[in-house]
C-alpha cells in the first residue's frame, strides 16, 4: 500500500530540505513520488509541520538504578494526572514501561538511547526496554571501573588486549556504544575517597582517570564503531568543575569523544556564593573542537529523583536529597546512587543549573554537535522537553522566566544577554538528523527516500510547548500510532545494537576470569536473542569500514 502525507511544510536538514510538499510510504519506508503522485491513502498534512521520528541519545528508561528510582519514591508516580496515553500536562515522575512509550511517541520521539548498562546488568535493561512499546531502543555498555580493565591498563597489555575486551563486552550486552562514567572514581569511592579528578591516580591499579579514558576512546575508534565514547566526566555538580570538563574536551586530541549532560560540568566559582556560571567558556571550547559531541541535561524546575553509576558523587550528594532518603549501593565495577532532588525555582544554585544548560544550547554555534537531554531523570523528566524546546525558540518566554528567578542567580550567567532564538531547522537537526549521524543509524532521522517512514507531523501556533507536546500524527515504520497526541496503535520497536567479531581467545580468557574471580560463568550476562521476545528483535548496525 502507498500512502501520501499531502501538502505539508517537510523540514529535513539532512537532505537539506524545507518546503512544501509530499512524503510517500509504502512497506514500512519511505519512498520516492510515483508517476502522477497517486496513492492508496492520503493524510492532508497542509499548513503543518513534517519532520523524521526524533531521536535521544541520552535518556535513562530502564535497568537497575530506574527501577531502584521507581521503588524508592513511589509518591511521584502519583504526583500527577492519571495516566491515558500520550497526554501528560506535568513533568512528572517515574513512569512504568508502557508509558514511557506512549509519551515519547505522543511527543513525536520514535528512538531512544538508554546510556548506562552495567554489563552484568544487561539481561535486565533489554528485558524492560523489550517492553516498552512503540520506539526503538539501544544501550550503551559501561566500562571504565571495572577490574578487569583496571587490570589490563596496570600490566600494560597494549591496545589490542582492551580492543578486544570491549568488543566481546559489547557483543555479550548487546549494546551500541560505550559510556564511562567518571572513570575510575567507583573504584576511589570504596578507597575512601570523596573526589576524584582527571589525573587523579586509581588506588592499587597505578593508572589514571585520563588514562582510562582514552584507552577506552582508543579502543572504540579501533573497533570502528560510530558512535564515540561517550563521557560521563569526573567532578560532577561541583563548583569549579567547569575546569575538569575543559580538559576532558582538551584531552580528545582530534579524535570523536561525547561529552554527556554537560550542564553538569558548566559550573564556575565566581561570584558572592563561590558558584557560577562557566557556560560560555565550555560552548565555547566545544565550538572550537571540532572532534567532540555533547547533550545537555538540561535542569527544569519540579521533583525528580536523580539516579546514576557515579556512586562516589551520588553519596556525596545524599544529605541534599528532597525527600530526605537515599540508596547507595557498591560492588565490583560500578555502583548505583539514587537521590530525589527538588529543583526550585526559589534556589540560587537550581536557577543557575537551569541557566547554565540554556547557554550552552543557545551558544554552542553548530547544532550538528550539541543534542538535546535532559539526562532524564536527572536534570528532569523527558516531558519537560517540549518546554525546553519553546525556550529555545522563544527569547521573550526565556525573559519570561527569568523574571521569576533570583536576580542574583541570573547575574552570575550570561543568558540575559543572549538573543539567538532556535528556528524549526535547528530543532530538526538537533534532534534528528544529528542524533542519527552520531549513532549511525543512516535509515533515520531524515526524510530521504530508504529512510524508514518514522515521521512526526506537527500543527504550528505561537504555543511552541504545546505544538511539541502533542504531535498531530506520528508513524513508526509507516503505521499510525498517534493522532493528535493519542496513543492508537501500540507496535514493539526493535532493540538497535552492535556486534563486533570476537576471537576465540578472548572468549575463553573471560571464562577463566568470571570463573576464578566470582565462580560463575560469563554467560550469565550474555543477552540472547529470546530475551527480547518480539519479531524481528534486533537491528545491527555494521561498524565503520
Amino acid at each position: 500500500m502507498l500512502t501520501r502525507l499531502a501538502g505539508g511544510r517537510v523540514i529535513d536538514p539532512g537532505n537539506g530540505r524545507d518546503a512544501v510538499g509530499d512524503i510517500f510510504i509504502r512497506d514500512g519506508r519511505i519512498v520516492d513520488a510515483p508517476a502522477g503522485g497517486t496513492a492508496d491513502e492520503t493524510y492532508n498534512v497542509s499548513s503543518k509541520i513534517v519532520m523524521a521520528g526524533a531521536i535521544d541519545v541520552h535518556s535513562h528508561i530502564a535497568g537497575n538504578n530506574e527501577t531502584m528510582g521507581r521503588l524508592l519514591l513511589p509518591e511521584q508516580r502519583y504526583a500527577s494526572d492519571v495516566f491515558h496515553p500520550g497526554h501528560y500536562p506535568q513533568p512528572r515522575g517515574a513512569w512504568n514501561t508502557f508509558e514511557t512509550g506512549c509519551i515519547y511517541a505522543a511527543m513525536g520521539f520514535t528512538t531512544v538511547v538508554e546510556p548506562a548498562v552495567l554489563p552484568h546488568q544487561a539481561l535486565q535493561a533489554h528485558l524492560e526496554l523489550a517492553d516498552i512499546p512503540i520506539i526503538d531502543k539501544a544501550t550503551l555498555t559501561v566500562l571504565g571501573n571495572d577490574d578487569f580493565l583496571l587490570n589490563l591498563l596496570r600490566r600494560r597489555e597494549g591496545a589490542n588486549a582492551i580492543r578486544d575486551y570491549v568488543g566481546w563486552t559489547l557483543a555479550t550486552s548487546r549494546g551500541l556504544g560505550i559510556k564511562v562514567i567518571n572513570a575510575g572514581g567507583a573504584e576511589a569511592f570504596k578507597n575512601n575517597l570523596r573526589s576524584f579528578s582527571l589525573d587523579d591516580e586509581v588506588l592499587g591499579y597505578g593508572v589514571s582517570s585520563r588514562a582510562i579514558v582514552k584507552a577506552l576512546q582508543h579502543a572504540v575508534h579501533e573497533l570502528q564503531l560510530r558512535h564515540p565514547l561517550h563521557v560521563h566526566c569526573n567532578n560532577l555538580g561541583i563548583a569549579g568543575n567547569v575546569d575538569t570538563a575543559l580538559a576532558t574536551i582538551a584531552a580528545a586530541e582530534g579524535l570523536p569523544l561525547h561529552l554527556a549532560h554537560l550542564q553538569f560540568y558548566g559550573y564556575g566559582k565566581e561570584g558572592p556564593r563561590g558558584f557560577s556560571s562557566g557556560g560560555a567558556r565550555l560552548a565555547e571550547a566545544v565550538n572550537a573542537a571540532e572532534s567532540v559531541t555533547v547533550d545537555v541535561g538540561q535542569v527544569m524546575f519540579g521533583q525528580t529523583v536523580t539516579i546514576s553509576c557515579d556512586v562516589l558523587r551520588q553519596f556525596n550528594a545524599r544529605n541534599g536529597a528532597r525527600p530526605k532518603k537515599w540508596m547507595i549501593c557498591d560492588g565490583d565495577s560500578n555502583g548505583a546512587g539514587i537521590v530525589p532532588y527538588d529543583y526550585r525555582v526559589t534556589d540560587f544554585f537550581n536557577a543557575v543549573q537551569w541557566a547554565v544548560g540554556l547557554e550552552l544550547f543557545l551558544l554552542t554555534v553548530d547544532p550538528w554537535r550539541v543534542f538535546f537531554t535532559t539526562d532524564h531523570p536527572n536534570g528532569a523528566p523527558f516531558t519537560a522537553y517540549p518546554d525546553i524546546l519553546a525556550l529555545l525558540m522563544d527569547r521573550d518566554l526565556r525573559a519570561e522566566w527569568m523574571s521569576r528567578l533570583p536576580k542574583e542567580a541570573i547575574a552570575v550567567t550570561t543568558l540575559a544577554s543572549i538573543t539567538r532564538e532556535y528556528t524549526l531547522t535547528d530543532i530538526a537537526t538537533m534532534t534528528r538528523a544529528a542524533p542519527a549521524k552520531l549513532l549511525g543509524l543512516k535509515d533515520r532521522g531524515h526524510l530521504g527516500a530508504g529512510a524508514l517512514a518514522d515521521i512526526a507531523v506537527y500543527e504550528p501556533g505561537s504555543d511552541k510547548a504545546k505544538m511539541f507536546r502533542e504531535a498531530a500524527l506520528v508513524f513508526k515504520g509507516g503505521q499510525l500510532v498517534v493522532r493528535d497526541g493519542a496513543v492508537l496503535h501500540l507496535p514493539f520497536g526493535r532493540a538497535i545494537c552492535v556486534h563486533p567479531e570476537c576471537e576465540r581467545a578472548i572468549k575463553m580468557r573471560m571464562r577463566d576470569y568470571y570463573e576464578e574471580r566470582y565462580g560463575i560463568s560469563p554467560d550469565f550476562m550474555t543477552v540472547p536473542d529470546a530475551a527480547i521476545g518480539r519479531p524481528e528483535p534486533f537491528e545491527i548496525i555494521p561498524c565503520l569500514n
